[in-house]
């Protein structure tokens, strides 16, 4: 096998379904994109993990979805990892990449070792979905929950969709020989459930309980459901992560008696709608006074992109609600 073929399923997202389980899914190789993505920053180990992680819920989330523009996710806590966001544009036509970034933010005056995920402590885990102009926004949050961000993300769907979902993922630096950098990959498997949904009493003292898979199905369908996870934690990771093991293939592995079946991939790129202009809109708010504040020593505002590290460079007198109209701002 060439170089070339292995590396052919790289920053894909491919999309299958188990026709005997009534159960879709997702397959995600997320290599360039993570390398991109971890490149802006100089992350400590633990917080990398948790960015790679969550690009990766992003892309199979993303991809799920048809969406006409933006996915984004949010975490944040009152532990060391205060922030982790991701946004994921839908391809603009058919075949054409869609676009992932991501960043973190983190008080580095804290402890950051342990385990990755309980350096967010306590806090929430959001999905916001914009479908663009002349459409209302969608937020769901969830609290916190499990063990990781997919078990999070588990819960989002359970609790806010009642959709079972099951999230496998594993992700790591390589040095290979014919390969240097992030190598990712994840599966996401989702049952459509048909039966009714339980609710909680009205009028219930009890805390609030979140929902799980097994509150949500029963009978043939939750054994297709447990039949399905029970293949899923057989996945090895370097099944996982390639090079070596193509989606399609790695499908066959785990669900051949399922009958998957599989639709076209997505391609996915590290992509920023960053700009000076998206910059000065930000700033319109302002007054001169404020924008003065801004002004650095050299008589000019600075912003930096959080998500791709861009630098801009204005000049205060364009800027703000009584701003010339004339730019003299540079990238």
């Amino acid at each position: 096998m060439t170089i070339g073929s292995r590396i052919a399923w790289d920053d894909t997202v491919l999309p299958f379904q188990l026709d005997r389980s009534d159960i879709r899914g997702r397959v995600a190789r997320l290599d360039g994109v993570l390398d991109r993505v971890l490149e802006q920053h100089d992350y400590p180990p633990a917080i990398e993990a948790l960015v790679a992680e969550m690009t990766l819920l992003t892309a199979l989330i993303g991809q799920t979805l048809k969406l006409r523009w933006k996915l984004s996710l949010q975490v944040r806590g009152d532990g060391p990892a205060r922030l982790i966001a991701t946004d994921y544009y839908a391809p603009k036509q058919d075949g054409t990449p869609a676009q992932i970034r991501a960043y973190a933010s983190y008080d580095d005056t804290r402890p950051l070792e342990g385990k990755p995920f309980e350096l967010i402590g306590k806090g929430y885990f959001a999905i916001l979905i914009d479908q663009g102009k002349g459409t209302t926004p969608y937020q769901g949050i969830t609290p916190i929950a499990g063990g990781s961000l997919s078990q999070c993300a588990e819960t989002y769907f359970a609790q806010s969709e009642q959709i079972p979902t099951r999230f496998e993922l594993r992700f790591g630096h390589s040095t290979g020989v014919d390969h240097e950098g992030w190598r990712a990959g994840a599966i996401m498997l989702q049952a459509m459930p048909k039966a009714s949904i339980p609710t909680p009493p009205e009028n219930s003292e009890a805390e609030p309980q979140l929902l799980s898979a097994d509150d949500i199905l029963d009978g043939e369908e939750g054994e297709n459901w447990q039949r399905a996870n029970i293949l899923l934690d057989t996945v090895e990771e370097l099944e996982m992560v390639g090079p070596l093991v193509q989606p399609t293939e790695l499908l066959v592995r785990l669900f051949n008696e399922e009958r998957p079946r599989v639709f076209d991939a997505q391609p996915v790129e590290f992509g920023c709608t960053c700009s000076p202009d998206k910059v000065r809109q930000s700033l319109s708010i302002y007054s001169a006074r404020d924008i003065g504040h801004m002004t650095t020593e050299e008589g000019t505002v600075t912003a930096d992109c959080q998500f791709c590290g861009a630098h801009y460079v204005f000049d205060p007198k364009t800027l703000g609600f009584e701003a010339a109209e004339a730019p003299g701002d540079t990238a």
